[in-house]
């Protein structure tokens, strides 16, 4: 269990197994393609200066498996983060194309049934490496994971799956605040953290966070900014949070609720009919 190759073949088999992979459509379609895996240290500089930046509440890997295993505690530097991402399927980002005000039926239900499915890869991730004698914990399966106030950022939990993914190298932000990967912006993340020695994903934008964003850039695109049906992203202020929040909250969410029958908080139009929706934008590579 000491190679990515391993931990790869954990993830991708329960993708390809567990029934809770699924849309719940007739169709029984997967929520998500296959999963990508990256791997960070625990003492990565970046997850300090993330800190930092977004509020003393933000852990760190090392506090994330210390509240797991405070009996046996460990370095910064024996422990590895790995991220994964989930990529929504071709169908998926075909219907969501189409909406202009809320959520597609298979959008919504990957939101919700995908990320049951999420939670459950975390836990069982974890549980195989601890299992095989490499402590790990999902940080935000912990029962401390919550959201709470940045100074400077508004809303922010405290294990934020982005965050790490791009210190993971997965990929950078965008002007929407989504992580734009080699499998584009429509994707879904989770992580475990263990102590366990792997080696580490290069992060080829070095600590450039927006490197593959076309608006950041070169100054050009804004697609991201055009599909939101509230201007909460604008290319001159980025993303607002707070009138994000509100339109999930207040509209999308009852509406996938009551169309549906899904609960959580879709919406992600801002992710698809953009340039990086399943893509880096080739000028940046």
């Amino acid at each position: 269990m000491d190679s990515v190759t391993q931990i790869e073949e954990i993830i991708r088999s329960f993708w390809a197994s567990d029934p809770s992979n699924s849309l719940q459509l007739a169709t029984n379609e997967k929520a998500w393609l296959e999963p990508q895996v990256a791997i960070a240290r625990g003492d990565d500089p970046l997850f300090l200066r993330l800190k930092e930046l977004i509020g003393p509440f933000l852990w760190t890997p090392q506090e994330a498996y210390d509240l797991a295993f405070p009996e046996a505690p460990a370095a910064a530097e024996e422990l590895r983060v790995i991220s994964y991402l989930l990529p929504q399927t071709p169908e998926t980002r075909a219907d969501q194309r189409q909406e202009t005000t809320v959520p597609a039926e298979r959008w919504a239900r990957s939101r919700f049934h995908g990320e049951e499915f999420n939670c459950a890869l975390r836990l069982h991730l974890a549980d195989r490496l601890t299992q095989a004698g490499y402590p790990a914990v999902a940080p935000e399966r912990l029962p401390g994971f919550a959201y709470q106030k940045s100074e400077r950022f508004g809303l922010a939990s405290n294990w934020s799956e982005r965050h790490v993914a791009f210190v993971a190298g997965h990929g950078t932000f965008g002007l929407s605040d989504a992580l734009i990967t080699r499998w584009g912006k429509a994707v879904r993340f989770g992580s475990v953290v263990a102590r366990i020695n792997l080696p580490v994903t290069p992060r080829v934008y070095g600590d450039d966070h927006h490197a593959w964003c076309l608006w950041y850039a070169k100054g050009t695109c804004g697609a991201c900014a055009r599909r939101c049906p509230v201007d909460a992203i604008t290319t001159d202020t980025g993303h607002d949070k707070q009138a994000c929040f509100s339109y999930i909250r207040e509209t999308t969410a009852p509406y996938a609720t009551a169309t549906y029958g899904t609960g959580a908080t879709p919406c992600g139009l801002c992710q698809v009919k953009i340039p990086c929706e399943a893509r880096v934008p080739a000028a940046l590579l």
